[in-house]
């Protein structure tokens, strides 16, 4: 199967019409920092004939199969095997000082929910990987078989934002003592058992659905990464430069929403008639607020429905 065919692209033309005017120049770099399968890469490559684009990923598998998406580009590509808070040795490591554009697409990736083997999605049976890079790294089961219950809850309190945090580490614990816990389909029916039927009537999700999140951002430390991510991004953008950042969670959302204020306000101290150049914001919001995908997009694209994109641009350089 074609990857256009198994791999849709969230908010494709919106992610485009942003990053726009930050690529009309000869020799504008783009950075995509979550290459994933490359379809946002394709679209930039096609619609930008000039630019250069830098990919990264920690996923080996999604570099060889954007790698061949990609391949017809030659040298305006370079992909880099890297967690995006190595952007800035990532886009030094190919002889480039600055990114006109960089975007972001968060989260776990189609090709990753897709792969039953990776472990990443609850509704498939499969070994307790749930690793973006399965190259290093701890995987869930090893968290499943080695965390206590108070860390355990712990990461499914801030992970997972779940209610039935405590309940659900116990009852690991519990099973865990009569055997090892190393598929998703045994970790879904251990969660399902503890989950009182009335919570269930009650819930829109699955009972699984928070904690293989928690799992997931804990085993990859996507939270930690992305706080050192974005700011280190930023630094990289020249005067007009654009960041577009996708998100499909509520901490991630949040984290972004800080991020993107801070770099966006005012520096001066209150009280000033008149706002000091020096002090004046680096960047400026390119959105209001964050912005979701139309019906018409989340039907088309039903991965669409949680993502929350906001963009920002720099407006002048760190005094």
């Amino acid at each position: 199967m074609a990857h256009d065919e198994i791999h849709t692209p969230v908010l494709l033309d919106r992610c485009i019409e942003l990053l726009a005017p930050a690529l009309q120049h000869d020799g504008a770099v783009v950075v995509d920092a979550t290459l994933g399968m490359g379809g946002h890469s394709e679209a930039l490559l096609e619609r930008f004939p000039h630019v250069r684009l830098i990919g990264l990923d920690r996923d080996t598998d999604a570099l060889r199969i954007a790698g061949e998406r990609l391949a017809r580009f030659g040298d305006r590509v370079d992909l880099v095997h890297t967690v995006y808070d190595g952007i800035a040795d990532a886009v030094s490591s190919v002889g480039v000082r600055r990114a006109d554009g960089i975007l972001f697409d968060l989260g776990v990736s189609s090709l990753q929910l897709d792969e039953a083997d990776r472990g990443f999605a609850y509704s498939k049976d499969a070994p307790l990987d749930m690793r973006m890079d399965q190259s290093a790294g701890t995987t869930a089961a090893d968290i499943v078989a080695t965390y206590g219950e108070g860390d355990l809850r712990r990461i499914f309190e801030r992970y997972g934002e779940e209610k039935l945090a405590g309940r659900y580490a116990r009852a690991i614990i519990a099973a865990r003592q009569d055997a090892p816990i190393e598929r998703s389909a045994q970790l879904v029916d251990i969660l399902v058992a503890a989950t009182p039927i009335a919570v269930q009537r009650e819930r829109s999700g699955h009972p699984a659905k928070r904690v293989f999140q928690a799992l997931r951002i804990e085993v990859n430390g996507e939270l930690t990464v992305l706080e050192r991510a974005l700011p280190a991004a930023l630094g990289i953008l020249p005067v007009s430069g654009r960041i577009v950042v996708m998100s499909y969670q509520s901490l991630e959302d949040r984290l972004v929403k800080r991020v993107l204020a801070e770099a966006t306000r005012s520096t001066a101290p209150a009280g000033l008639p008149i706002e000091p150049p020096e002090h004046a914001p680096r960047f400026r919001l390119l959105t209001k607020g964050a912005e979701l995908a139309s019906d018409e997009e989340k039907i088309r694209n039903p991965r669409a429905t949680p993502v929350r994109l906001r963009a920002a641009e720099r407006v002048r350089e760190a005094s």
